[in-house]
């Protein structure tokens, strides 16, 4: 039966569901790489029955693990109560206004206010609209332009994918945004410069993550955003920090800016704030852009989401936030990390072929290099081939091969010693693997 059944999904599946970020190709030949049905802490399950650590919390983003029926509870009781009310033209619900001033609770500085999304694209989106809009209402409409990093995502959404430093991205269409432009990764001086070529009067705001996610776990050196905050303040330039990936803990503090001791004037989140159990996003925004809202806007903030505030995602966004801190799930990810990282190193000394490891909380990469001291690449990417490999052990992993050959992991925030150390087997055996079938024969 339970064949029958995969076969009848895998051939609705290539029909009727164009996955998002998927190889068509692929999917149209094989079908989908699993069918999930069950979660389960740090494990996913599939039809056939087999069980796979996600290695990679699904998207980055499941950081209390799967299953949790607390969360269940809580969202069937909202729904039953009040699913969903427009937020529009100043109507309220509770969860919103608890989950807005509990984030307001949790960020630095004076990170006060909240605008409610969906998810991450809609997040950066609306933090691009609302500095522009900052700028308006400041009386210098010049001020437009948008400057980000090189190998950074900031999502899908128009707005984002041009804010995006990967070029795949950005080639997915064939009309590109104006006023978007891209300095090298962790360049200070070379922001610099970018400014004052485009003319600091012309630009709104600077957007970067504090580590790099999908561009390979890249991250800065440690003065790296003291000195664009001080860079962004000399030329008055707002600074938007995307805090997608590593905000709620990720990194082993709430927020990923907090390691740096940098306070933005935008914090764009998702993800993490729900743990994909629903969707939900939101921008912070400072009191400086708050109270100039507050004082120069006089009709109606032309921009909101239908789900904005939508009252079952916050409230499951408060339970999320409550296991959180009550497990003291941001310190496990701060020692796991390192547990991990200590891990990766040991690997490293095994595997010649494995190059730089790095990981800040329970967010990681190893990168696969032909020539350690060099840096040369393999001619053809590894990484692909090592996370296909995983998944055959039951660990799933993802890579990024933008101008690298990078395995990336960000398990849930959940995860214990002894399940960190099956992660780590699986690793070796597969490691292994590839040193015997791929690397002997180089």
């Amino acid at each position: 039966m339970t064949i029958q059944l995969k076969e009848e999904l895998k051939t609705l599946d290539q029909k009727h569901f164009l996955h998002p970020t998927t190889s068509i190709e692929q999917q149209q030949i094989q079908g989908p790489a699993a069918i999930f049905t069950e979660g389960k802490g740090i494990y996913l399950k599939d039809l056939e029955g087999q069980s796979y650590i996600d290695g990679m919390s699904s998207l980055w983003n499941v950081n209390v693990g799967h299953g949790r029926e607390e969360i269940a509870e809580v969202a069937k009781e909202q729904m039953a109560t009040l699913a969903f009310s427009s937020c529009f033209a100043s109507f309220s619900n509770e969860p919103a206004i608890r989950l807005a001033t509990k984030i307001a609770s949790l960020t630095p500085g004076d990170l006060n206010t909240v605008f409610f999304t969906s998810g991450g694209s809609e997040s950066n989106d609306t933090a691009i609209k609302l500095a522009r809009h900052y700028w308006l209402l400041k009386g210098q409409p010049e001020r437009q332009k948008i400057i980000s990093r090189t190998q950074s995502y900031h999502g899908v959404a128009m707005g984002a994918t041009n804010a995006t430093g990967i070029q795949a991205f950005r080639n997915f269409t064939n009309s590109p945004a104006p006023d978007f432009h891209y300095v090298y990764n962790q360049s200070v001086r070379d922001l610099r410069e970018m400014i004052e070529a485009l003319g600091p009067e012309t630009v709104a705001a600077f957007i970067s993550e504090p580590i790099q996610g999908a561009g390979g776990v890249n991250i800065p050196p440690e003065d790296y955003f003291k000195e664009v905050r001080n860079l962004c303040d000399e030329y008055g330039i707002l600074f938007i920090a995307d805090e997608v990936i590593t905000g709620f803990g990720r990194t082993g503090k709430w927020f990923g800016m907090e390691h740096y001791g940098v306070v933005p004037d935008m914090m764009s989140f998702a993800k993490g704030v729900s743990s994909g159990y629903a969707q939900l996003g939101g921008v912070v925004i400072s009191e400086k852009i708050h109270e100039t809202y507050c004082q120069l806007s006089k009709g109606t903030l032309m921009h909101g989401y239908t789900y904005s505030g939508h009252a079952l995602a916050c409230q499951v966004g408060l339970k999320n936030i409550d296991i959180l801190e009550r497990e003291l799930l941001i310190e496990n990810a701060a020692s796991m990390g390192e547990a991990m990282l200590a891990g990766f190193k040991a690997l490293q000394e095994k595997y010649s072929f494995i190059g730089s490891v790095r990981t800040i909380g329970l967010l990681g990469a190893i990168e696969l290099v032909k020539n350690r001291e060099t840096g040369e690449l393999f001619e053809t990417a590894i990484s692909p081939i090592f996370v296909q490999e995983t998944m055959k052990r039951g660990l799933i992993l993802r890579t990024v091969t933008y101008e690298q050959d990078t395995v990336v992991f960000a398990p849930p925030l959940i995860l214990s010693k002894a399940e960190l150390n099956e992660m780590l087997r699986i690793l070796d055996e597969t490691f292994e693997f590839v040193r015997k079938t791929i690397i002997a024969k180089e």
